[in-house]
């Protein structure tokens, strides 16, 4: 039996503020990928924004579903999760399809899914659930080996496709749940270094050539300006040519005459569509809309009923925290590119509804907030 009296007292509960925000993002996001896909008047429009519909739908549904379940039957089904996540990852590796160079997609009834997206989630329930454990001392060095295990897994998975982009977000996102587990601070700083270090090999011997062009144009913009450099200099374009208020909605030059590629304007380049046409006004109202989501997710953690539920949700938000940190500063110039999605915008089907099931996980840790 359903209890419908305890569903509505829980969405009752729910934070509306995020709630709000969500739903502004993800308006935003489909008006934006039209305007990615537009060309001129009489002119066909892309059906990206059609089917953006069709993820936002779906990513609605499941957040209302993860909502009304009790999040404590996640860390109670953790280690299946998380192996079911790495099950993916492999199956990728072996039968996945190949684009652009890289094995990153699955076909599951005919439908493209990217398991990396769901690993990110999995990967941070089964560490909440490992870290809140009441016996866990992560002063000791036995926890945080198995701690760093738990990651590495998914992490060296998803290098192998490879994406780098990607598997790099677990890696604030393991540092931020090991801070608030107690893990003390100086071991925080020498996982730093010691991360630091190691990514000079893995950068050297783990990037195809592609990624280390990306590289080399950040640090010379000049070195390829009509290929490799080419996106990131019509981003920047696009960007400055907007002005404070912008050119108007569908007006964007760099974007409608396809000097912006069309193949990445919809996607890791969306929010250059939105400051061209909105100007430094859009961008900001933009991300105005992220940090309402991000602070309601701050104070979820805060409110947290147990450990557990905290550290899930400091993962996650840490984890929007990276993507919409590292896109903006990647379209304006401040940052290589990445290839990370902006969230809620950029789009995508699999990053749409593994950000939605991630925003129903703090929500479901909110509305129980009083329940210990």
């Amino acid at each position: 039996m359903i209890n419908w009296t305890g569903l509505r007292q829980t969405y009752q509960r729910l934070d509306w503020w995020m709630v709000a925000s969500m739903l502004f993002l993800m308006t935003a996001g489909v008006l934006f990928i039209y305007s990615a896909c537009y060309r001129d008047d009489g002119l066909p429009v892309a059906g990206f924004y059609k089917k953006q519909m069709v993820w936002c739908a779906l990513g609605l549904v499941l957040f209302v579903i993860v909502v009304a379940l009790d999040y404590r039957r996640l860390g109670r089904n953790a280690v299946w999760l998380y192996a079911l996540c790495l099950l993916l990852l492999v199956l990728v590796l072996l039968v996945g399809k190949k684009v652009y160079g890289a094995y990153r997609w699955l076909s599951l009834f005919g439908i493209q899914v990217q398991p990396s997206e769901f690993a990110k989630l999995g990967t941070i329930i089964v560490l909440a659930r490992f870290l809140s454990q009441p016996a866990r001392n992560m002063r000791h060095m036995d926890s945080l080996v198995k701690a760093l295990l738990i990651t590495a897994c998914p992490f060296l998975l998803i290098i192998a496709q490879p994406d780098l982009g990607t598997a790099v977000v677990l890696a604030p996102v393991t540092v931020g749940m090991l801070f608030v587990a107690g893990t003390p601070l100086r071991t925080i700083l020498l996982l730093l270094l010691i991360g630091g270090v190691l990514m000079i090999p893995v950068g050297y011997f783990g990037l195809s050539d592609y990624q280390k062009e990306r590289i080399m144009v950040f640090i010379d913009p000049g070195r390829d300006p009509l290929d490799a450099g080419w996106n990131k200099i019509q981003s920047e374009i696009a960007v400055g040519s907007g002005g404070f208020t912008g050119k108007g909605y569908l007006k964007g030059t760099q974007n409608v005459l396809g000097f912006l590629p069309r193949t990445v304007a919809p996607t890791d380049f969306i929010y250059s569509v939105i400051a061209e046409e909105m100007g430094f006004v859009g961008g900001i109202t933009v991300m105005g809309g992220f940090m309402v989501l991000l602070t309601a997710c701050i104070h979820a953690a805060i409110r947290a009923a147990d450990r557990f539920g905290r550290l899930m949700v400091v993962g996650i938000a840490i984890m929007l925290f990276c993507h919409i940190f590292v896109n903006i500063a990647m379209t304006i110039g401040l940052m290589p590119i990445t290839g990370l999605p902006l969230p809620l915008i950029s789009y995508g089907g699999s990053f749409m509804v593994s950000i939605m099931l991630s925003l129903g996980v703090v929500q479901s840790v909110y509305v129980r907030r009083y329940r210990r």
